[in-house]
């Protein structure tokens, strides 16, 4: 696996994943005891017209999205989640029984940029 195969799991089994299964609870929350919370948020979105409901799920698409971003900028070392000076960095390597790959390489371009750039 490489940097970009990386950025391309992540997408499709964190990104998209979480999109559909989000619209999934939305729609019919799971379990046998769904809260007043997940139940009340589901009448509501039910309740939507199909255009409403669309919008919703490009607010949640978009919102993983950023926050998928905001995890591969942090991985990167380009968004900062320590205060002081002494800062350390993120090493993200794939590892299998031949390779040992460090997907985040400074030297290659940024993970945040390839999932910014593979849409």
């Amino acid at each position: 696996m490489n940097n970009e195969a990386f950025v391309e799991a992540i997408k499709q089994y964190v990104g998209e994943a979480a999109v559909e299964d989000m619209i999934a609870n939305l729609k019919n929350p799971p379990g046998r005891r769904v809260s007043q919370k997940e139940k009340m948020r589901s009448d509501w979105y039910n309740s939507l017209s199909e255009l409403e409901r669309d919008y919703i799920g490009s607010i949640v698409a978009d919102a993983v999205h950023e926050a998928l971003f905001g995890l591969l900028a942090v991985l990167d070392g380009v968004r900062a989640i320590e205060d002081g000076e002494s800062k350390g960095h993120f090493e993200l390597s794939y590892v299998d029984e031949k390779n040992q790959i460090l997907l985040n390489n400074p030297n290659d371009i940024g993970l945040h940029d390839l999932f910014n750039v593979s849409e």
